[in-house]
């Protein structure tokens, strides 16, 4: 009878083609086989997406479009003690599993890393500095999220409803549920470009305004639709594998 793994990686995917290949050589090389199973649930991709995922070192799912929609269908697919959900254009430490491990093994029911932005620019580290931090407002879902299984089944998953602030809100409802959180002290990485396409005062600005209208009580259709006028996407926004450091 085969064990079952220890961690499921659930990476919710949407036109990630240039950053889904080295992602999950990353997560494989650095994950032992039998203790790290890696999912990946694609919302309909029309940019190949599905066919650079290296041959035998996934589960493909495919699922309605929505993060949390994609994340609830790979959680419920999988098979790990421990749910490890990473956004496709993050890179979390060459460490993750031993890290996930010995804090689940401390009785961390949830938490994530710190953040570091692939920016020469400085003013990057204002924000880099607040990820230490566990105060609701400076988590996302670009630094990772753990949670376990016991603790995200009691809690029912993501709330559909968001197709942003999703990480957010079930943090916070793990925290309410009285779920210890680790934040590790080492950073992941991710892209910068929301920020080079709109610019950082305008992004950071909308990030406080939408987490603000959160928790004011604004409904998720309205948080998506404001999210979505005042911030463009960039349509070339995928990170080269050149541009992670090795480890």
């Amino acid at each position: 009878m085969a064990i079952p793994p220890y961690i499921s990686v659930i990476v919710p995917t949407l036109n990630e083609a240039d950053n889904i290949g080295p992602l999950v050589e990353h997560l494989r090389r650095y994950g032992d086989e039998e203790a790290v199973q890696i999912v990946i649930v694609d919302g309909g991709s029309e940019d190949g997406t599905c066919e650079k995922i290296p041959h035998g070192s996934a589960a493909l799912l495919e699922s309605d479009r929505g993060r949390a929609v994609q994340m609830n269908c790979g959680a419920n697919w999988a098979a790990g003690e421990v749910f490890y959900f990473v956004h496709a254009d993050s890179l979390p430490p060459a460490s993750y599993q031993q890290d996930i491990e010995q804090a689940h093994g401390q009785g961390y029911a949830h938490g994530g890393y710190r953040f570091r932005f692939l920016s020469d620019r400085r003013i990057f580290r204002v924000n880099n500095f607040f990820t230490r931090f566990a105060f609701s407002w400076t988590r996302g879902g670009d630094q990772t999220y753990f949670i376990t299984r016991e603790l995200f089944e009691a809690l029912h998953g993501f709330d559909e409803r968001y197709v942003i602030m999703e990480e957010y809100d079930l943090m916070r409802r793990a925290r309410r549920a009285g779920g210890k959180m680790k934040i590790f002290k080492k950073s992941v990485l991710g892209s910068a470009r929301k920020y080079e396409y709109n610019s950082y005062l305008r992004v950071n600005l909308v990030n406080v305004f939408i987490y603000l209208a959160y928790r004011l009580g604004v409904s998720p259709a309205k948080l998506k639709r404001w999210y979505k006028a005042w911030l463009k996407t960039d349509p070339n926004q995928g990170i080269k594998k050149e541009a992670y450091p090795e480890g």
